[in-house]
């Protein structure tokens, strides 16, 4: 029997991205919610960088109003980003690595060097409600440390098989790790470098529960749309997800 429908959830950084261009307000990411919500999208993610390069403290207010379906956060492990996480109470939170000089994130979490203040914030930010994923690399003893380290679910780093998916190493990593995770009782999700034409064998993997997909939406919206970028990507991951056993 196929098996439920995996969530996707749209990021919607690089909509704020534009608008940062010129510090003006347009297009406001806000509006990008109930177009994603009507094609297919069953949650919103948004990342509040350290440096506020994109999305704003304002944006997160407001998507905290507006959103409908389910309000995905992500943030580094900072004092003040935690903080306001837990004042803005989303369904989810996922801890993700910041490097002020990268482009785009470039790996999982760290989830080794300094665990006291991964662990810390997860335990702040289930204190205020809310379930926290940590954002790892396809590595089995990161999503084992993961759980130690209290985080009910995992998004795994998609990148270096968003990059190199002809090498079968990197689509077995991530079904290894995803298998790894639900053993251990944990919620498994997947993001970043995805889109229409790789997302096929990540969306097939049975212990997938949601994807997270962001600039490929957002740089076809610019050629069709919002509402048909996000329906494009919604049937690629459904006639894959389809299949899963």
């Amino acid at each position: 029997m196929p098996l439920k429908q995996q969530r996707l959830t749209i990021n919607i950084d690089h909509v704020a991205t534009i608008r940062q261009a010129r510090r003006g307000d347009e297009p406001n990411p806000v509006d990008a919610v109930p177009i994603c919500e009507g094609a297919g999208a069953n949650g919103i993610t948004a990342h509040l960088r350290e440096d506020r390069r994109h999305v704003q403290d304002a944006d997160i207010r407001q998507l905290k109003e507006r959103i409908t379906t389910y309000f995905n956060f992500e943030l580094a492990c900072t004092d003040e980003i935690v903080a306001f996480a837990c004042e803005m109470k989303p369904e989810q939170a996922t801890l993700v690595p910041e490097r002020r000089e990268e482009i785009t994130t470039e790996g999982g979490l760290d989830v080794f060097s300094d665990p006291a203040r991964i662990s810390e914030s997860v335990a702040r930010l289930q204190g205020a409600g809310i379930r926290v994923s940590l954002f790892i690399d396809p590595d089995l003893r990161a999503v084992e440390q993961s759980k130690e380290l209290g985080a009910t679910a995992v998004e795994l780093h998609t990148g270096t098989y968003a990059l190199h998916p002809a090498d079968p190493s990197n689509i077995t990593a991530l079904r290894s790790a995803a298998l790894r995770g639900a053993e251990m009782g944990m919620k498994v999700h997947v993001g970043h470098g995805l889109n229409v034409r790789n997302v096929g064998l990540v969306a097939a993997i049975p212990q997938v529960e949601e994807l997270n997909i962001g600039h490929s939406v957002i740089s076809r919206a610019v050629f069709v749309g919002l509402d048909q970028a996000v329906r494009e990507i919604r049937a690629a991951i459904d006639a894959a997800g389809s299949k899963r056993e």
